[in-house]
């Protein structure tokens, strides 16, 4: 007989073999031993957790000839020609293969006959949810009211993508992950049946791997088995075989990103690599390496057991989980994280791997609050370590070939210069300066250009303290409107006006006051009637003077400049007239 594989092999025959679904394989058997058993069945869970086994068990037991509390005998005809899969009233249907109308109608059409050997004709339909919407609805009503002697028992990884509407028809069981000593318990009871030899780590860790999963656990001791066929299952052997790498190798790793030495965590890198090593299954054990750290950091007192990992390993994780905060650990699996999403189909596996672990050991490619923290802790470690920083020298700049620089000091011969100050210094002799019989002369002040003009202007007469009345001649007043100019402009009330007149420069000639708006513009606003009589009415109420006005360009303004212009000009110069008095 050709080899049977392991999985197969060591399949439970009994609800009692099954192992980790205790909470499962005891409703299943109450409910034969008291005979209350259901028309449909709905098995979830992950891959490898029993739920195919349990279904063929469930279906010898119900038609077993000598059932004994709840298990099937495994030696009845019934439950041998069930076992080899020759058993005419239990059908499986893969519905993966066997998706459409056509095929859940030759069921229904099936299942109108009743058993030709057992007690129940029972359908398990694997990978339920593969069902298509037309197929489901069209298998609803026979799900629903099946015959008496009808049970359907569908079993999926992915019950959310059933319709509602089977689910309600059902009872449903959910199959647990099973547990690392579950599954080291029954690989163990497996090696001493196939008399193989082996060490307790390397069956820990194919338990580990299987993540949960019965199936997937066998298939990968079968593999270790087969590599070292005749000898002692080490654990140096089960890493050889599945390609995963020591701990060590993450701990080196794990300490050259928190030293921030981007240089060895790449070796690390190349020397999976170059061992011929998965890069998925390699992130995939970092991240689990990474999550033993944090769970040791924040808790403190995590063992062993509950870690499934060895005393020396617990030895190493207790060094490194301190060496980080945990928020710089949650990093560093956000980065794997979003790295295995990435690699899952990429072409160039090891460039991404390398990009994230640089970014792991260089923070400040990040602003996120971790990547700042975890920057802070590295200078910290700098600082206490003695490390200083020292800022990058920038290369002098290339000259171009055909500019020639000269050195002064060395292509030039300057001389020495000597100071002497006996030979160039005057000397001067002291002598008294006697007092003058004759008064001196008083010395000369300066005075401002203000001063200067005050006397150059013809001399009027001082204004009055209140406004004088009008005068028929108005000598000097519109000069004394020009000097009262900011006067008159706080005295209007209409805001438009006093804008428009506040941009002008005024000047007096005789009795008339003589503006220049600065544009043409302002011109012909100023120019209409209703300005100037406002302005004259303005200038009336303030100092009590009439005059008239003229509103001119500023082209036509005189070459010579008024008093107030020349005061401003020299005070802008800040120019000084020393005169005598």
């Amino acid at each position: 007989m050709s080899y049977v594989a392991l999985y197969r092999k060591f399949r439970p025959q009994t609800f009692s073999l099954v192992k980790g679904q205790e909470h499962v394989v005891r409703t299943l058997k109450n409910q034969i031993k008291n005979n209350r058993i259901g028309h449909a069945y709905l098995f979830t869970g992950t891959r490898g957790t029993g739920k195919t086994s349990v279904a063929k068990i469930f279906a010898k037991a119900v038609n077993c000839l000598n059932p004994m509390d709840g298990e099937p005998c495994n030696e009845c005809e019934h439950c041998r020609s069930v076992a080899a899969g020759n058993f005419i009233d239990v059908v499986e249907i893969d519905a993966a293969s066997n998706t459409g109308v056509d095929d859940i109608r030759r069921v229904i059409e099936e299942i109108q006959y009743t058993p030709v050997k057992g007690r129940y004709k029972v359908y398990i339909i694997d990978e339920a949810h593969m069902l298509t919407g037309n197929a489901a609805n069209a298998f609803l009503k026979t799900l629903e009211e099946p015959p008496e002697y009808a049970i359907f028992i569908l079993a999926t990884t992915e019950p959310h993508k059933l319709p509602i509407t089977i689910l309600s028809r059902c009872q449903r069981y959910d199959f647990k992950r099973i547990s690392v000593d579950t599954i080291a318990e029954n690989l163990t009871y497996l090696l001493n049946s196939e008399q193989v030899e082996f060490e307790e780590k390397a069956v820990r860790y194919v338990a580990r791997a299987a993540d949960g999963s019965m199936r997937d656990s066998i298939s990968l001791l079968d593999k270790c088995i087969a590599f070292n066929l005749g000898e002692k299952l080490t654990y140096e052997n089960v890493l050889t075989t599945l390609g995963v790498v020591d701990t060590e190798i993450f701990s080196k790793m794990f300490r050259a990103i928190a030293g921030g030495d981007v240089i060895t965590a790449l070796s690390c890198i190349e020397e999976t690599v170059d061992a011929g090593k998965d890069i998925s299954q390699f992130v995939a054990d970092f991240i689990m390496y990474l999550r033993n750290l944090l769970l040791v950091n924040v808790s403190g007192g995590v063992n062993k057991e509950s870690l499934g990992i060895s005393e020396e390993n617990m030895k190493v994780l207790s060094e490194d989980a301190y060496l980080v905060d945990s928020n710089i650990l949650m990093r560093y699996l956000r980065i794997l994280s979003e790295l295995m999403n990435q690699i899952r189909y990429s072409p160039t596996k090891q460039i991404l791997l390398e990009i994230a672990v640089i970014k792991l050991a260089r923070p400040q490619m990040e602003t996120d609050t971790a990547s700042l923290e975890d920057r802070i802790r590295q200078l910290e470690d700098k600082v206490k370590n003695g490390v200083t920083m020292a800022l990058p020298v920038r290369e002098a700049r290339p000259s171009h070939p055909d500019i020639v620089r000269m050195d002064l000091e060395e292509e030039m011969d300057i001389p020495e210069m000597y100071y002497e100050p006996d030979y160039f210094e005057p000397e001067y002799e002291e002598f008294d300066i006697p007092e003058p019989d004759f008064p001196l002369p008083k010395p000369k002040r300066k005075t401002s250009a203000m001063d200067v003009l005050q006397e150059m202007a013809p001399t009027a007469a001082p204004a009055p303290a209140t406004p004088a009345p009008a005068t028929a001649s108005g000598a000097g007043n519109a000069a004394a409107v020009c000097d009262q100019w900011q006067k008159i402009l706080a005295g209007c009330s209409n805001r438009m006006m006093k804008s428009a007149f506040s941009r002008v420069s005024v000047a007096a000639e005789g009795n008339m006051v003589v503006i220049y708006p600065p544009g043409n513009t302002s011109y012909k606003q100023l120019k209409d009637d209703e300005a100037v009589q406002y302005i004259k009415s303005v200038i009336k109420e303030v100092t009590g003077y009439e005059v008239a006005i003229d509103v001119r360009m500023a082209s036509q303004k005189a070459e010579i400049p008024n008093q107030a212009d020349l005061a401003s000009i020299f005070e802008n110069i800040n120019m000084t007239i020393t005169t005598e008095d």
